[in-house]
Formats: structure tokens, sequence, C-alpha cells
């Protein structure tokens, strides 16, 4: 399978001075480095998925005032030695150096070999939100993971980011299972390892659960150990699948600015839609990557087209009820079929991780059906974007989804 790309991901630059601009250019072609440029303050997953940022002090100054995150990568450029407002810029926005250009060039070159794009040691983060409550985010949320730890990564790991949801271990059937939850967990320096986690974590079919207790156990997220958990996963090569359901606040802006793709699910009702307005308003405001599931029935008769077009998001899939889901869950908690609604929807957030020209994860999966159920009408999508180029999962699996109506 083949991980990595012909070339290094391009370096970000944005900047405000023409000059250093021409230079970053001259300096980028002669290492042979591609460069996407964009203006000051730069977009979110833009600013935390770029191998390396070239920054002018002017644009600098806007990233800061936009509250873009510290990060590794950052890299200051002058032309002329630097002054004070330079080194008082580059330390609050957390530059790993200053070169003043065109004497830095080298530097510069360096700098871009040295921040490379992703590896295959390197995992994906994924959040699952709804509009409002009952829109079906959490048991997405587990759909994905138990789909891809069965037939697409080796390991998944399902965070629950809801402290007031009731805990997904209790939608797995893992409510009395031993392992530790949220409230568990003591993250010293922000720092935690993977490995541990999954060890002291419980887990079904291949995924490992890190869920919030239930009443008086339930406990307030904090940025730092959402952070500490997520670069743990990533590090780690695993896919991390976050339920956000309907949350806001610190720990969930945490979870929206690393995510790789965000999946907002919106039942088609009237009242979810016009929540879903703001929903997706906020949710894009700290993610350019966000898709759309739409969850039936359709009372109104609304298509899922329509709703996509209203809300300004692509729609990803558009399914129908899963028959028997709600019982299931009362029962002996949630399983994913090999065909239906769930694992449509399920797939189609996988599929958005895999580029178009990967291969199958395995032999297994190569062999396996490559067209969908011949009940459930060809899904296509409704916006030609290209797929998110991250990591491949899995090529081949069906593009297909249910309609609403």
């Amino acid at each position: 399978m083949n991980f990595d790309a012909p070339g290094a991901a391009p370096a970000l630059a944005s900047l405000t001075d023409p000059r250093l601009h021409e230079e970053v250019r001259r300096i980028a072609a002669a290492a042979d480095r591609s460069l996407a440029e964009h203006p000051a303050p730069v977009g979110r997953h833009t600013w935390t998925t770029a191998p390396v940022i070239v920054l002018d002090t002017a644009a600098a100054r806007q990233c800061i005032s936009a509250d873009c995150p510290r990060r590794p990568g950052i890299l200051l450029v002058t032309d002329t030695d630097p002054g004070l407002l330079d080194w008082q810029t580059a330390a609050e926005i957390g530059a790993e150096q200053v070169l003043s250009l065109p004497a830095s060039s080298d530097a510069l070159i360096a700098a871009f070999t040295a921040h490379d794009h992703r590896t295959r040691d390197d995992g994906v983060v994924v959040a699952v939100a709804g509009a409002v409550g009952g829109s079906g985010a959490s048991v997405l949320a587990a759909a994905v993971a138990l789909t891809a730890a069965t037939r697409f990564r080796d390991r998944t790991l399902l965070m629950d980011a809801a402290p007031y949801g009731g805990g997904i271990d209790l939608l797995l059937g893992l409510e009395s299972a031993p392992g530790l939850r949220w409230a568990d967990l003591t993250i010293e320096a922000g720092r935690v390892s993977a490995d541990a986690l999954h060890e002291a974590l419980p887990a079904v079919s291949g995924v490992t659960v890190l869920s919030c207790g239930k009443g008086s156990t339930a406990t307030e997220l904090t940025p730092t150990a959402v952070h500490s958990v997520l670069e743990a996963g990533r590090s780690a090569g695993d896919l991390v699948v976050c339920d956000l359901s309907a949350e806001r606040g610190p720990h969930a802006t945490q979870i929206l600015d690393a995510s790789d793709l965000v999946i907002l699910t919106v039942s088609a009702h009237l009242r979810a839609i016009a929540a879903a307005e703001s929903a997706a308003s906020r949710l894009r405001s700290r993610n350019t990557n966000v898709r759309l599931i739409v969850r039936g029935p359709a009372p109104g008769g609304l298509r899922a087209s329509e709703i996509a077009d209203s809300l300004g998001l692509p729609l990803l899939a558009a399914v129908r009820p899963q028959p028997g889901l709600a019982d299931r869950l009362e029962r002996c908690g949630l399983t994913v079929r090999r065909r239906g609604p769930l694992r449509t929807a399920a797939e189609a957030v996988l599929n958005a991780l895999v580029s178009a020209d990967s291969l199958p994860s395995s032999p297994s999966a190569a062999r396996r059906p490559q067209r969908p159920a011949p009940h459930r009408p060809q899904w296509h999508p409704a916006h030609s974007e290209p797929r998110i180029p991250l990591r491949p999962f899995v090529a081949g699996a069906a593009d297909t989804a249910a309609g609403v109506r």
C-alpha cells in the first residue's frame, strides 16, 4: 500500500511583503518544494495540517490576532536583519526560526526538508457532531470506529467528548466492562502514551473506548487532556473518532481544530435543519473540512441535496433509519451489520479519507464486493469536490447511500 505521496506536501506561505513573497517562491522552487499560498489570517485546518508555515511579521501579527494556535514548523522571514518587533512576534507565534532573506536561503531550504509530509505512522482524527441532541452523532461515531477497526485499521480509538451524554460505553454495551474512563485519567504534563491508553481502556471488536462517566462520575473535559489524547493517538498511527454530539466549549474547539475531517449529522426535520445552520457556521469557523450526513425520514419531503445546499455543506451521504436499531441499543449495545444504512454512512465517512488512487488495505479487502446492495440506489456526491488527501484507509468501498425519502 502506497502511503506516501510522490513529493513532499506543500508548505504554507502567508506573506504580505511582495519582495519576500517572490524570494520565498524562488527558494521553494530551488528546493523543489511546492507552496500553498494563503492570505492571513489562515484558516485553522490549513494552519494545523500544513507541514511547515512561512510567515512575515505582518502576516504573523494577523494570525496572532486571529488566535491561531502555536505549533511546530513555523518560520518567520524578514528582508532585513530582524528587529525587536520581529523577535517579539516570533516569540508570540511560536516560530522555530527567524530567517533574514536572501542571506538565510540555505536555512529555509533545510527547514523545508526537515518538515516533510505525513508518514505511514501518522494517525487521523475524525469528529462527529450533531446539529441537536438525537441527531445520531454518537451512533455514527461508534459505527465509524467499529467499521474501521474490523476492516481498515489495526488500532482505533473512540473518544467520548460529551461529558453529560450518559457515556458512550453504554451505547456499546460496555458500561460494566473493566477499564478506565475520563474521570479516572490523570494526564501529567500534558502527555499520555497511546499504548498505555489501549491497555487501560475498555475495548470491543478492536475499538478502544474512552468514555465519559454517568451520574456523579460525569466530569468536564479540559482542552489539555483532550489535546494529549488526540496527539497520542495521532502519533501512534491510530484512527481517533471523536463523538462531539452537540457539545461546545473549549474541549470541543480543541477537537475541531485538530480534526482532519468533521462530520455534521442532521435529521431531515425542519427544526433540526434550522438548528444545523448555526452548528454548520460554528464548525466551519474552526475547520474547513466539514461534511454533512442527513438521516431520514423526511416528513416534509425535503431532499438531502436541498438540505445540504441550504447549509452550504457538501453532502456525504443520505440514509434511511436503521431497522431495529433502537431495540438493539436497548438490549445489547451497538453492532454494525455488513449491509444497511448505518454501514453505508460509516463507510461514506471512511471513504472521505481515501485518495482516489489508493489501493486496498489487504488482499481480503480487495476480494470484497465493490458495489452496493441491489436494493440501495447509487449515491452520487452532492458537490464535485476532490476527496480529502489523507492517509488511505480502503479503496473501492461502495460510495452509496440510501435516499432519505
